[in-house]
């Protein structure tokens, strides 16, 4: 038995007034998503348990049943296991955006204006050759998606952020980074030095003195320190998993828990991504594995902007451009596909919420349970009920 997760990031939302009281997926144009809601059984999944970040990190380790209540490990170190970057015990790997604060130093744009990949790389090596030292290392990620390693046995993770993509439009004042113990007062103080200096730094560069630039400021969140998560074969029977995505965070999850990581030239984690390419290699890589993980970035981001055409159009990108061809193409053969997003992102609050996410699955073992289309609201009627902790995967996986 083979299987594949088509997972939406962020595509839940609430009904809108100018969608005529629908969601955006369910005014959206969803053919595929829908006929493997009416073709097997829905249902909704728990993926941001109480306590824990709101992130994707910890939603998409729920998805994967990696429980993150138990073994969430902090994204700077998942996404630095994505870049191959081997930490070591004393060292503290911080999620690190390029940001924009705008003048009265309010926190306007989380990415930075979705700076491209090729000018992020570029402030980030101006970044490391002016501030790199024994104590820190700059390093390049994915557009405004970087990384900073704190080196030493003074630096703590112990450490309350606040995540910049739900924090737009306050001021950085009420955002500073908090100790949760004595021993980390040294680590907030150290990145608030280093924001300012790199603050300073940035603003002289020639490249954000052009008219538009926005990549004024650093944003160091989520630390951790190596990860020691459980491999994926070892979990679940000896089955053989990929991962594609092309965001760190996502492909971090994947080298951490022994599942081989597919990379696709032109996966931007945007609108323009590479959709086909995406597909054919989820096509080519259910050849040699028995479970895909595919992953789509573009609607998260849309709907942090708060962009409802973009979003609208992104869920229909997602639906035509992978979900369809990868089912056409796998099309006879005994596969059960799933579709899901590993959180609510609702337009009108630009953040993630807590609320449990629909899920439908198709396939042998999911004979049709009535529903008719893939929705948040329909979700709630399916066979498969409230699920949590590892019974999605379980089900996926057929174990």
């Amino acid at each position: 038995m083979k299987s594949i997760i088509f997972l939406a990031d962020g595509m839940a939302d609430e009904p809108l007034d100018e969608l005529g009281g629908l969601t955006p997926l369910e005014y959206a144009d969803t053919p595929a998503m829908d006929f493997i809601a009416k073709s097997g059984q829905s249902g909704t999944f728990l993926t941001l348990p109480e306590g824990l970040p709101t992130s994707s990190d910890v939603a998409n380790m729920s998805v994967l049943g990696f429980y993150p209540e138990k073994n969430y490990p902090g994204r700077g170190p998942i996404e630095a296991a994505s870049q191959g970057i081997q930490l070591a015990p004393d060292d503290v790997a911080w999620r690190c955006n390029l940001v924009y604060v705008d003048e009265e130093n309010i926190l306007r744009d989380y990415s930075a204006g979705h700076i491209s990949d090729a000018e992020s790389k570029k402030i980030i090596a101006a970044l490391k050759e002016k501030f790199d030292s024994d104590k820190l290392t700059f390093h390049p990620g994915v557009s405004y998606r970087n990384l900073l390693v704190l080196h030493g046995k003074e630096f703590s993770d112990a450490v309350d952020y606040f995540k910049p993509d739900s924090s737009q439009d306050i001021p950085v004042a009420e955002l500073r980074l908090k100790a949760k113990t004595p021993e980390a007062e040294y680590t907030v103080n150290f990145l608030g030095e280093l924001s300012r200096q790199t603050a300073d730094f940035l603003a002289g560069l020639e490249c954000n003195r052009r008219a538009g630039a926005k990549a004024n400021f650093i944003w160091p969140w989520s630390p951790g320190r190596k990860p020691a998560l459980p491999g994926f074969s070892s979990v679940y029977g000896g089955k053989r998993g990929a991962i594609i995505s092309a965001v760190d965070v996502i492909k971090g999850l994947g080298r951490c828990t022994g599942m081989d990581v597919i990379e696709v030239p032109g996966a931007t984690g945007y609108l323009d991504t590479n959709y086909e390419g995406k597909a054919n290699a989820a096509v080519k890589a259910l050849k040699d594995h028995d479970f895909v993980y595919l992953h789509l970035e573009a609607i998260d981001e849309c709907s942090h902007e708060g962009d409802l055409k973009k979003k609208l159009q992104a869920i229909e990108n997602f639906d035509s451009r992978i979900i369809a061809p990868v089912m056409k193409q796998l099309s006879g053969e005994e596969v059960v596909f799933a579709i899901l997003p590993d959180h609510p992102v609702p337009i009108k609050l630009r953040k993630h919420t807590t609320t449990p996410v629909p899920v439908a699955v198709c396939g042998p073992g999911f004979p049709p349970d009535g529903i008719e289309k893939y929705s948040e609201r329909q979700a709630l009627n399916g066979s498969l009920g409230n699920m949590r902790g590892n019974e999605l995967i379980k089900k996926v996986l057929a174990l």
